[in-house]
C-alpha cells in the first residue's frame, strides 16, 4: 500500500533544507507506465570513462565538480565520493577533457591519456596572495557574511521576476540509474528583499521508472522543484543563518580565488563544537569587492544515523533500517544587468537500508538539481492564483507519467543523467522557444 504522509517543506524552526524520502513495499507498476524506458545507455556507440576527482592535498572526494570534452556539450558532474562517469562517442577519438572545481585550479586531460577505469584526477586548491591585491581582506568572517546577507537589496534582483527553469531529479541503485524525472517549470521569484515566498507552476513533466531495479521499495522524493529552489540561501537564509542561528557556527577565511576575473574570498563555516544538533558546514564564495554570495557548497551533519533517518525518511517497511549517509547542496548565482539572481542548486542525498535476515544491504542515491534557461521582469498581478501553482509536497514522479508531449520533448530525446543540466537545457532550447510557458500546469 502506498501511503504518503505530507509534511511541510519549510521548517523554520530548526533552519534544515528537507529532502524528503518515502520507502514503500513495493506494488505492480500499473498500465500508465507502459511508455517505459530502460534509462540505461546500452549504446555501444559510446566508450564510457570512469574515475574520481580528488583534493591534491588532502586526497579528500570532491563533489559536484565538472568535467567536460571541450568544444562540445559533452560533460558530467562527480558524486559524492569525487566518483564520475563519462560516456563520449567513439567517433571521437582526440580532444581534452577539461575538470575544474570552484575554488580549485582547472585541469585539462588529453582524452587518450584517460583509462575506461580507475582514473584519479587530483585538483589543487586555487589560491591568490591577498597581499598581491588592493582590497583589505575583512578580520572578521563572520562580520563578512553578515554583511554579504544584509546586501542582499542592492546586490539581487529587486523586481518580481518570471524565470523559466529546466528541472531533474535521478534515482540510482549504488551506480545504476533507476528512476529519471523531468520537469519544465516557470518561477515566479519575488525579490530578494521581501518575505513572500517563491511560486512555481508546472509547465511540462516526464519520467521513467525501472522498476525491476528497485528491489523490494519504491522511492519517491518530497517536495521536487523546491527542493532545489530552497537552496537559495540569499533568498532563503532562515533555513541557516537566521539572525538568530548565524552564531551557532564558527567562520574563518581559506584564502581567496579569482572567477572570472573577480576576486572571491572563500569562507569556511561549521557549526559550533559545543552544539550536538545536525546543523551545516561548508564553504561560501564571496565577491571581495561589492560583498556578493557567488556561491556555496555545504554538507549537513548527519553522523546521528537515529536523528538523521527521523529527519528524511517519512515511511519504510518494518524489516529495514534506513538512514542518510551523505547530504549535500549547492547554489551558484549568475549576474546580470549588474544584478545577481538564482541560476542553478544541486541536492544530493546517498542513503543505505539494511534488511533483517540479509547479508547485503542497498545503497542509492537521490540527486535533485534546477537550472534557470531564461527570465524577465514580471509584474506582481502576474502572480499565479493558488490553484495554479504545485504545492511544496508535490512529488513529481506521481505528476509526470510516462513521457509526456513527445511532440515537446522530442520522441528520443532522452536525456542521459551522466549529463550536465546544462547539456539538457540546450537540447531543449529550441522545444522552449517554440511554446513559450504561459500560465497554468501542463503535462
Amino acid at each position: 500500500m502506498n501511503i504518503i504522509q505530507k509534511h511541510s517543506v519549510f521548517n523554520i524552526s530548526i533552519f534544515r533544507l528537507f529532502v524528503i524520502l518515502f520507502l514503500v513495499l513495493n506494488f505492480s507498476a500499473p498500465c500508465t507506465y507502459a511508455i517505459q524506458t530502460n534509462i540505461e545507455n546500452n549504446d555501444t556507440s559510446f566508450k564510457e570513462y570512469k574515475g574520481k576527482i580528488l583534493d591534491e592535498k588532502s586526497k579528500k572526494p570532491l563533489v559536484f565538480a565538472t568535467l567536460a570534452l571541450e568544444n562540445t556539450n559533452i560533460s558530467t558532474i562527480s558524486n559524492t565520493e569525487g566518483e564520475f562517469s563519462l560516456k563520449i562517442p567513439l567517433a571521437v577519438k582526440n580532444g581534452n577533457i577539461l575538470v575544474s572545481f570552484l575554488g580549485y585550479g582547472s585541469k585539462t586531460i588529453p582524452l587518450t591519456q584517460l583509462k575506461t577505469d580507475g582514473n584519479k584526477i587530483f585538483l589543487s586548491v586555487s589560491i591568490t596572495k591577498l597581499t598581491e591585491v588592493n582590497i583589505a581582506v575583512p578580520k572578521d568572517a563572520e562580520k563578512l557574511v553578515r554583511e554579504t546577507l544584509s546586501r542582499k537589496g542592492e546586490n539581487y534582483f529587486d523586481d518580481p521576476t518570471l524565470m523559466t527553469a529546466f528541472y531533474r531529479e535521478t534515482i540510482k541503485k549504488r551506480k545504476k540509474n533507476v528512476s529519471l524525472s523531468e520537469a519544465v517549470v516557470n518561477i515566479y521569484k519575488t525579490p530578494y528583499t521581501t518575505k513572500r515566498r517563491d511560486a512555481v507552476q508546472l509547465y511540462k513533466a516526464r519520467k521513467s521508472t525501472d522498476y525491476d531495479k528497485l528491489d523490494t521499495v519504491a522511492l519517491k522524493l518530497q517536495g521536487g522543484p523546491f527542493n532545489a529552489l530552497f537552496v537559495d540561501l540569499m533568498k532563503y537564509p532562515d533555513y541557516i543563518f537566521a539572525e538568530e542561528s548565524i552564531s551557532n557556527y564558527t567562520y574563518a577565511f581559506d584564502g581567496s580565488t579569482r572567477v572570472n576575473g573577480k576576486l572571491i574570498y572563500i569562507v569556511n563555516f561549521k557549526q559550533r563544537e559545543d552544539l550536538k544538533d545536525p546543523l551545516y558546514q561548508g564553504k561560501l564564495y564571496v565577491d571581495a569587492e561589492r560583498k556578493i554570495l557567488t556561491s556555496a557548497i555545504y554538507t549537513l551533519n548527519i553522523t546521528d544515523k537515529e536523528e538523521a533517518s527521523r529527519m528524511f525518511v517519512r515511511r519504510k517497511p518494518r524489516n529495514a533500517q534506513v538512514w542518510p549517509t551523505e547530504v549535500a547542496y549547492r547554489v551558484d548565482y549568475r549576474e546580470k544587468n549588474n544584478k545577481w539572481y538564482y541560476g542553478y542548486s544541486n541536492v544530493l542525498l546517498e542513503f543505505k537500508i539494511d534488511w533483517d535476515k540479509k547479508l547485503f544491504n542497498s545503497i542509492y542515491s537521490m540527486t535533485c538539481e534546477m537550472a534557470v534557461t531564461d527570465w524577465k521582469k514580471n509584474q506582481e498581478d502576474d502572480f499565479p492564483k493558488m490553484k495554479d501553482r504545485i504545492k511544496s509536497s508535490i512529488i513529481l514522479s506521481d505528476e509526470a507519467i510516462g513521457f509526456a508531449d513527445p511532440d515537446f520533448w522530442g520522441a528520443h530525446n532522452i536525456i542521459e543523467p551522466e549529463k550536465s543540466i546544462e547539456t539538457a537545457i540546450k537540447k531543449i532550447k529550441r522545444q522552449l522557444k517554440r511554446a513559450k510557458p504561459s500560465g497554468g500546469t501542463g503535462q
